[in-house]
């Protein structure tokens, strides 16, 4: 079975509100560029739901980082969400 792929927007250098900012205009450059196609979740819908599921399920790198927010984290959960099911 064959799956989308996530945004190849990178989350690594995000640390503050403007990198954010900037983060958040690669996902949506590579939503019209290419993942409409190609992602796992296309819909604001979907979207949604893998960002609540994913959320939830506290999947992180590090366990200490789980109830640390911030720009990174956040950065990180929505490129999950783009291909999280």
């Amino acid at each position: 079975m064959e799956y989308g792929r996530a945004t190849t927007a990178d989350p690594s250098a995000v640390a503050s509100r403007d990198d954010f900012a900037q983060f958040l205009e690669q996902v949506l450059a590579d939503y019209r560029a290419t993942g409409r196609d190609e992602w796992e979740n296309t819909t604001l819908e979907s979207v949604l739901d893998a960002l609540g599921a994913f959320a939830a399920a506290r999947v992180v790198d590090k366990p200490e980082d789980q109830e640390s927010p911030t720009w990174r984290l956040f950065a990180s959960m929505l490129v999950a969400a783009t291909a999280y099911e």
